[in-house]
């Protein structure tokens, strides 16, 4: 068994000068293929069961997807909530047998945010599992805009909750289709001298891939969240293999057509996390 927490395959990212992706899963298909990808290039992977996979498949259903493919994976494998917004989205996941949870209270009051924050970790640590906070807000394309993180709140909210991880907002944007955009490196600077914690990158997909690399090798930028970006690769996949043949109506012939093209897609997405 490969199944590793957070903190497990972070800090070793962190002395080591690279980065490892959390990659954002809907389903069994992109599950295996972001395995057989990570296999491939011989680099961890966290695999990621946010807001809308939960919606589709119960947790306890995810746990068990997760562990077994951690179970017969070559490198090590996180099973990991992403945004959970309450302690029993949270509790429910550790139950379940994820070996990592982020509890998103940035919506919150910076003194709210801690001190949810840190009842959380307390739980997850008992557990052994790791657990990664947000400050400041990730906003998302065509919605909710973001709200930077202030350096000197990072400091304190990551030392007062004990986080493994820590999401900051420095330009990012879930949900974003294009590179057309950048992360603000100023910021992250200023975020990184105040703390030694792990720093995490929601909205990847939406990062130009040359600073996704530099950021992995010069930074303590440890996690890059990919979701967007391999959605549409396997869109992409799933609409060519139905169009080839608009008769077939056998969803598994189907959706094997897209394992090749989405392990290619997410190989590339890796290497751009990789040391120099």
């Amino acid at each position: 068994m490969t199944l590793a927490t957070l903190a497990e395959v972070l800090q070793p990212a962190l002395k080591g000068n690279y980065a490892v992706a959390g990659l954002v899963t809907l389903g069994w298909e992109d599950m295996r293929a972001y395995v057989a990808a990570a296999e491939a290039e011989n680099v961890p992977v966290i695999l990621q069961a946010g807001p809308s996979c939960r919606d589709h498949t119960p947790l306890p259903v995810l746990g068990k997807m997760f562990r077994y493919l951690a179970e017969q994976a070559s490198v090590p494998v996180v099973a990991h909530l992403d945004h959970g917004y309450t302690a029993e989205d949270c509790r429910l996941a550790i139950d379940s047998g994820f070996t990592s949870v982020m509890f998103d209270g940035s919506r919150t009051p910076l003194a709210q945010n801690i001190e949810n924050t840190a009842a959380i970790v307390e739980m997850a640590h008992a557990a052994g599992v790791s657990c990664e906070g947000e400050i400041g807000f990730v906003g998302y394309s065509g919605g909710a805009g973001s709200a930077g993180t202030d350096p000197d709140e990072a400091a304190i909210f990551a030392r007062d909750t004990g986080i493994d991880a820590m999401a900051i907002s420095v330009g990012n944007i879930h949900l974003q289709q294009d590179k057309e955009g950048g992360l603000d490196e100023n910021r992250i600077r200023a975020i990184e001298a105040v703390t030694s914690v792990p720093l995490v990158i929601h909205g990847g997909s939406g990062v130009p891939v040359s600073q996704r690399r530099m950021l992995a090798q010069g930074s303590k930028v440890c996690k890059f969240n990919i979701g967007t970006e391999l959605r549409m690769a396997f869109g992409a996949a799933m609409r060519d293999a139905v169009n080839r043949d608009t008769s077939r109506f056998d969803r598994v012939a189907i959706l094997k057509e897209t394992h090749d093209p989405l392990v290619v897609a997410t190989r590339r997405v890796l290497q751009g996390f990789k040391g120099a």
